[in-house]
């Protein structure tokens, strides 16, 4: 009685299955003429030479052959063919690097290889090989998932090099578009084309993206940042200024503290184009590059903002990042308390000559830490009693 309500799903029988077949077909964006369609006439083809029906397509469009990670069809395939809920007995890939174009190349053998330990043969529609098991197959799949390998490595080293010489040549290459510009698509011979809206890519190999100022409005306020900021405001109070305001940044968000010290760092804003911050070798995480590695092409850009006042923006960012003592760090913190009568996240991340409440947290761990080590228990009464400011220091235990 307690299975009564367990739905089982029907399975073939094996001998149902012998004349059916599943493809599996992929298209990165890097080779367009590998397009699913081309490919599903290929195998359409194969199967049709082999009197077999093809009853289910699993699909990966626009997705990169490095990773499985978002790659739901041939995730869905591996799932489907592990838990027996395959129904067909066959599996049409158009060639070997359809599974993947994978720096480990026993990765793609090893979907394979689940595959045919559940009893499903993969067939590859376009080699000039039969996938039959034989030696000639297995050196012959080995190659191919070499070169496949290889193929990834030789183009991503001709992608940088070619994205190098179109930064030179003062194009932009990817990435978010900074506040206050806007992308303008030119043509070989750089005129102008259009303006991309967010989300749009240019279409044609010889069309070409330049950056150009955007609207007057964020012109304004990128120079009225860099002017606040001058002032000796944080980025934090910019950034809090900005959201009662109702101003947006980029991407239609409010203001971080953090958005805004990138803001103020970029270079774009003097005409600067700048390529290869970050990097990411294949199948590996994203990594920040040293700025000798960074690709830059000075008067690439039509200037926002004022190159001197923009100088004087980071060289104030650089005397706040120099490391000082943590006791020369609670010596400051205190002179504020005493001026200030109180302190809090804002007073702190706020006031002149003092490291940010981050660089506080992180030497000394949470606030109400920070506060004993200066003997301030967060009251009006502590200040009534050290008007005169004590000896100064980390109190004794």
């Amino acid at each position: 009685m307690g299975n009564t309500l367990v739905v089982h799903a029907k399975r073939l029988p094996q001998s149902q299955k012998a004349r059916r077949a599943a493809q599996y077909v992929r298209m990165s964006t890097d080779y367009q003429q590998y397009s699913i369609e081309n490919q599903a006439v290929v195998i359409a083809t194969y199967a049709e030479l082999h009197k077999l029906t093809i009853v289910h397509t699993y699909r990966d469009e626009g997705e990169s052959g490095l990773r499985i990670e978002n790659r739901g069809g041939l995730t869905e395939l591996v799932e489907d063919v592990q838990s027996g809920r395959a129904d067909f007995a066959h599996l049409l890939v158009f060639d070997v690097s359809r599974w993947g174009r994978f720096q480990d190349v026993d990765e793609s053998a090893h979907y394979e290889f689940i595959c045919r330990r559940a009893g499903v043969e993969v067939a590859y529609c376009a080699e000039q090989f039969d996938n039959d098991g034989s030696l000639l197959a297995s050196i012959m799949k080995n190659i191919k998932r070499v070169m496949a390998a290889e193929f990834s490595r030789e183009l991503s080293a001709k992608v940088f090099a070619g994205s190098v010489r179109l930064t030179h040549r003062g194009f932009k290459m990817g990435g978010p578009t900074a506040y206050a510009f806007q992308r303008r698509l030119v043509d070989d011979q750089c005129r102008p084309k259009g303006i991309l809206t967010i989300g749009q890519r240019k279409s044609l190999l010889t069309d070409h993206v330049k950056l150009i100022p955007g609207a007057p409005d964020q012109v304004e306020i990128v120079n009225w940042i860099l002017h606040e900021y001058l002032r000796h405001k944080s980025q934090a109070t910019i950034a809090r200024e900005l959201n009662q305001r109702g101003i947006l940044n980029s991407q239609g968000r409010p203001w971080l503290g953090k958005a805004v010290g990138d803001l103020l760092r970029n270079e774009a804003y003097i005409g600067v184009l700048t390529y290869n911050r970050k990097s990411r070798e294949l199948g590996a995480k994203v990594t920040r590059n040293p700025r000798e590695l960074w690709i830059r092409k000075e008067n690439a850009i039509e200037p926002i903002v004022h190159r001197d006042a923009f100088r004087r923006a980071q060289k104030i960012m650089g005397e706040g990042r120099v490391s000082i003592p943590e006791e020369e760090m609670l010596l400051r913190l205190r002179k504020v308390l005493m001026k200030k009568g109180k302190l809090s996240k804002t007073i702190i991340n706020s006031s002149p000559g003092l490291p940010s409440m981050s660089s506080y947290v992180l030497h000394f761990g949470a606030l109400r830490n920070i506060y004993r080590l200066i003997g301030y228990n967060g009251n009006q009464e502590w200040f009534d009693k050290y008007r005169v400011a004590p000896t100064v220091g980390r109190p004794s235990a």
